[in-house]
Order: C-alpha cells, then structure tokens, then sequence
C-alpha cells in the first residue's frame, strides 16, 4: 500500500473485513442513525451512501425506506464492497467516484456520506456531484471527525505512531481529521456550493475491547494494514499498553471522546 493510498483510505479486502467486524462497532455504528436522523430519510425516499464502505449506513437508511424506496451504496474500493456485498446482496452496491457520480441530475432525495470527505480526491468535486444528485426539497448529510485535539486517545496513538514509525505512517492516522477544524470545514463548504448548510458538532465514543485491540483495527482493519509488519505491530502493542494506559479501564476496556461535526444542507 502506497502512502497515497494509505491517507486516502484505501484497504485491502482482508482489512475490510476487520474494519467491517471490529471497527464499525467500536467507533462508527453510532453514527449511521445519527446521519439518517439529519437527512430526514423515510419511506419511499431514493438515497444515495456516497463512500459506504462496508455498507453500515447504507443499511440503515435501507430499513428506514421500506418497500416503497431505494438505496445505493457507492464506494471507491472494491474490497470494502466485497464486504457489503456479502453482508446484505439486497442492495444496490456500485464500484465509483464521488467526484464522478455514475447518476442522472436529480436522482435522489437523500444523500449521505459518512467519513468519507476526508479522503477524496477533489473535495469540491465531489460535494458539487452531490448537488447534482439531489432533488428540490431533498438533503445532503454528512459526518466529519471533529479535530484530533478533541480525540485524546487517536491524538496519543498518532504520536506513538509518529516517534516508532515516521511521519508517513502517522499521517495515515491523521487522515481522517483533516477536515476537523470548523473554519476549514465552513471554507470547504461555502466554495461547494453548500454555504448555508446546517453545522452541529455531536459528541461521540470510541470503545474497545483492550488496548491490542485498539492497535490490531487501526493497523490490521485500517490504513496502515500494509505498512507496518508483525513485529512492528507487536512493538506497537506493548507501547500502546505503556503510554495509553490512560484510556483503559480496569478490565482492560478503552473509551475515549471521538466527536464529529454532522452537515446538513437541505434544497430549498
């Protein structure tokens, strides 16, 4: 995996299958609720999961549209697809880009996109395809991470990452908070077209079932699956268990903040 791809959220399908497993659980099944509840999807509404990953968000919103609806989920990576596609075949699963959505004008009255900005190509590219998409009277919705600041648990792993392994592999942890910082965010926005959008930053958690664990998903079921080998992984382990003891409880459990900022824009 080149570091390219690593920053940009690439995964293998092996990793894939643990992000899907481990990782939505622990710090993003929260959220697929969250982001349908602030796209106001109901029955009989088309929606469109730009980024869907292993498809958690997607299928939510599939059991809130009932019979009457339909949903898509698109994603880049074939291997977070695979996974999708193995879990629920019922849907509608699309191999594509956000700045080039396969989609006439028009075609949906939700659109979501849950922690995907962060990693395209063209940002601006990609939210002006997503008010193409979007019918009058329908809404755009989408997750960002908060900054890292705000994370103390990630904060401490990117910097234990950063002094064992470099920069580069740190900034395949840093990825996902590129967009954290609110001004950032609004600037991003109003060049899109999505200035008057609604913004509300909503706290989250993140929990895991012992701090390896925390170390196997972010490495085995995340960007940095291969970049870091056996015995890097194990160095990381014990210390992680050293300098993030912090974020354990006394079983052995972590949890920490990992609040996210939640955008709304709704087609007059």
């Amino acid at each position: 995996m080149t570091t390219h791809a690593a920053t940009a959220g690439q995964v293998s399908k092996s990793a894939a299958e643990i992000y899907d497993e481990f990782f939505v659980p622990a710090l993003f099944g929260e959220w697929a609720g969250r982001l349908c509840d602030a796209a106001e999807i109901a029955a009989g509404h088309a929606v469109l999961d730009v980024a869907c990953g292993t498809g958690a968000t997607t299928r939510e919103a599939a059991a809130r549209i009932g019979p009457a609806g339909t949903v898509v989920g698109l994603d880049r990576n074939d291997g977070m697809l695979s996974v999708a596609r193995s879990r629920t075949p019922g849907i509608t699963w699309i191999e594509g880009c956000a700045e080039s959505l396969p989609f006439a004008d028009r075609s949906f009255d939700a659109v979501l996109c849950q922690f995907g900005l962060m990693f395209f190509d063209d940002r601006n590219r990609a939210l002006e395809q997503m008010l193409r998409v979007v019918r009058p009277g329908g809404r755009i919705a989408l997750t960002v991470w908060d900054d890292v600041a705000n994370a103390p648990g990630y904060a401490g792993m990117i910097a234990l990452i950063d002094k064992m392994f470099g920069p580069e592999a740190a900034d395949a942890l840093r990825a996902p908070f590129v967009l954290g910082n609110r001004q950032t965010l609004e600037v991003l926005l109003n060049d899109s077209g999505l200035g008057d959008s609604l913004l509300t930053t909503v706290s989250g958690t993140a929990r895991f079932a012992s701090i390896r664990e925390w170390v196997r998903m972010d490495v085995r079921g995340w960007t940095l699956s291969d970049s870091i080998d056996d015995a890097g992984f194990e160095a990381l382990v014990a210390a992680a268990e050293d300098h993030l003891q912090p974020f354990a409880a006394e079983d052995g459990s972590v949890e920490f903040p990992a609040p996210a900022h939640i955008v709304v824009w709704a087609h007059g």
